[in-house]
């Protein structure tokens, strides 16, 4: 059953963006949770996977608190929780991901795929790249707004 949101909806705002975003979450905090990690440690993991090399822990952290705003201290904390389940590995002074750490996100990435699908597979490509605009400046405008708030 495909379902569409209203030719009336209203105009995107905060309230919206919210109810997107957590909606969504709650569908890969679902999932997640069967495999027994957070959605921060997820999002902590795939940096660690995406980086071209391994990663010393503070560049983790900056990376995961430039995407998540999170305190750094429960950014480290959660490196502690991924070295503990040996999804992450120390190399050195620097962290990489397991094979274990790869397989969880392959399996995550595998389980997430077809929901995505049934999520996003029918919205115009125009739709989604004006939504992608509109997105990024306001990502950008947040992001310049929080700066200044904590300098």
């Amino acid at each position: 059953m495909t379902t569409t949101a209203s030719t009336n909806a209203p105009a995107a705002d905060a309230r919206a963006l919210g109810l997107a975003h957590y909606a969504a979450r709650g569908v890969l905090e679902h999932v997640l949770a069967r495999h027994g990690i957070t959605f921060q440690q997820q999002i902590a993991l795939r940096a660690a996977l995406t980086a071209d090399a391994p990663q010393a822990p503070d560049d983790l952290v900056t990376h995961v608190q430039s995407s998540l705003k999170a305190d750094p201290a429960d950014i480290r904390a959660t490196l502690d929780e991924l070295l503990a389940k040996q999804l992450l590995d120390a190399d050195g002074a620097r962290l990489r991901p397991t094979d274990a750490g790869r397989d969880l996100l392959a399996a995550v990435g595998a389980e997430t795929a077809p929901i995505s699908a049934r999520i996003w597979g029918d919205i115009p490509a125009e739709d989604l790249a004006a939504a992608g605009r509109v997105l990024a400046l306001v990502t950008e405008r947040a992001n310049a707004e929080l700066a200044a708030l904590t300098a």
